[in-house]
């Protein structure tokens, strides 16, 4: 995308600029969709109706909420790191933001498309980490310390089998690029590496059951690593009042809340690119059928985003449905099965790729 505008506006600057405007453009609009669409969820599991007052079905709540958020006074700990603390949800937004300067929404709106893209996405993610540790330890609050030292634990945790599944996926595609893995699942859905990738034969048959239990390690690692229930220990309001951003208020809880809901989509959007095919439609496009070109980039957006959201919305399901694991269980589930199971199916997905 950015080599397209470049080429088409003659200026480096404002091509870059556009460039980034589209994923925070796209983070802005889905966040505010998200979070109504959790309130709704959650009202609807549990009998209720959720906001109703301000818009249709509460859709402007939302806007309501924020410009309240903006009319907040800030008020800090005593004795708090005024650098670390300023810094914490900023470099925390960063990471997350930067994450999508490599994930494709079609074939011709991707920001970058560099040949390490998995790579750069999972170093980018320790960002989040350190803005995490630096939020907590400056606030100068014990639950807020405690809920940081208990996130940056269980992300750096989780990392590993998340890496593995990864590991197994690069070794069977050959490629670190997300584009390229995206489009060698294309055509079809029988084309998706959930259901053994492309090709036919007896070695795409024996990959199916690695793939699924490929999909489901890194999808429990990613809820892990996003704090989301059952793994949302690092704020447990029960525990730690709001864990490692306590002493946030104002804007500056609304950019930890923004970071939480776009990580949502971001590990979505990476289970997507992996097992479901990526942006591809999977039962062909419309524009082929018509002979219309310059739709397939649309249409290849618009499932995306549906797959991606069917995931976020998965993951709020599960919030309500499930609940908190204490930190031995998280630790336990992590170290004595998910990290070994997915060593051993990346040895099986290795042997199987070598037929």
């Amino acid at each position: 995308m950015y080599e397209y505008l470049n080429e088409l506006l003659g200026n480096q600057i404002l091509a870059m600029l556009l460039t980034a405007c589209v994923p925070l453009v796209f983070i802005l609009l889905y966040t505010l969709f998200a979070v109504w669409l959790e309130r709704k969820v959650s009202a609807h599991m549990q009998d209720r109706l959720g906001p109703m007052r301000v818009g249709w079905h509460g859709s402007l709540q939302l806007i309501a909420d924020f410009m309240k958020i903006l009319q907040k006074e800030v008020p800090v700990a005593k004795n708090y790191d005024r650098i670390l603390y300023e810094m914490a949800p900023v470099l925390v937004f960063t990471g997350s933001f930067a994450a999508f300067a490599v994930i494709p929404f079609s074939s011709g709106l991707i920001g970058s498309q560099i040949e390490i893209g998995i790579f750069y996405l999972m170093a980018v993610s320790s960002f989040m980490v350190v803005g995490i540790l630096m939020g907590g330890w400056s606030s100068n609050n014990k639950y807020s310390l405690l809920g940081a030292m208990r996130s940056s634990a269980q992300i750096v945790s989780y990392e590993i089998p998340t890496a593995l599944v990864v590991l197994s996926m690069v070794m069977l595609t050959g490629t670190l690029s997300l584009s390229k893995i995206s489009d060698m699942q294309t055509a079809y859905f029988w084309n998706w590496y959930i259901l053994g990738g492309p090709g036919t034969g007896i070695a795409k048959f024996l990959l199916i059951p690695s793939m699924i239990a490929a999909f489901v390690i890194i999808y429990i690692s990613t809820l892990a690593e996003v704090n989301r229930t059952p793994f949302d220990i690092p704020e447990a309001e029960s525990e730690l009042v709001a864990g490692y951003f306590t002493e946030y208020p104002g804007i500056k809880y609304a950019m930890f809340m923004l970071t939480e809901y776009t990580n949502m989509y971001a590990v979505s959007a990476v289970v997507v690119l992996l097992f479901f095919g990526g942006y591809h439609s999977p039962f062909g496009y419309l524009g082929n059928t018509l002979g219309i070109g310059w739709l397939i980039p649309f249409e290849q957006a618009f499932w995306f985003i549906s797959k991606g959201m069917f995931f976020v919305f998965v993951q709020m399901w599960l919030r309500w449905t499930l609940p908190r694991l204490r930190v031995d269980q998280l630790m336990s589930l992590c170290w004595k099965y998910l990290i070994p199971y997915a060593l051993l199916n990346l040895i099986i997905i290795g042997i199987i790729s070598l037929l």
